[in-house]
């Protein structure tokens, strides 16, 4: 059992992560998602990720990649 990471104080500068599984439902949501961190909210980026298997955990390379991100969204869709 790990610990949970501090929470951010502000997303403004931030680098954010979106994990999808891939299913049809995700695509607009995390799209707008993505706009709404950028504009709203400052982020400095977003980097969107879509899982190889929509019922598996993230591929091992995307696993690496979200220790480049300050915070991470993972969601599912139909």
């Amino acid at each position: 059992v790990g610990t949970l990471a501090p929470r951010l104080s502000a997303l403004a500068g931030k680098t954010i992560g979106i994990i999808s599984n891939g299913k049809e439902g995700t695509k607009g949501y995390f799209g707008h998602l993505a706009e709404m961190l950028k504009t709203d909210f400052g982020a400095a980026d977003v980097v969107l990720r879509t899982k190889s298997n929509y019922s598996a955990p993230a591929d091992a390379w995307i696993v690496d990649e979200i220790k480049r991100w300050d915070a991470v969204v993972t969601g599912i869709g139909d």
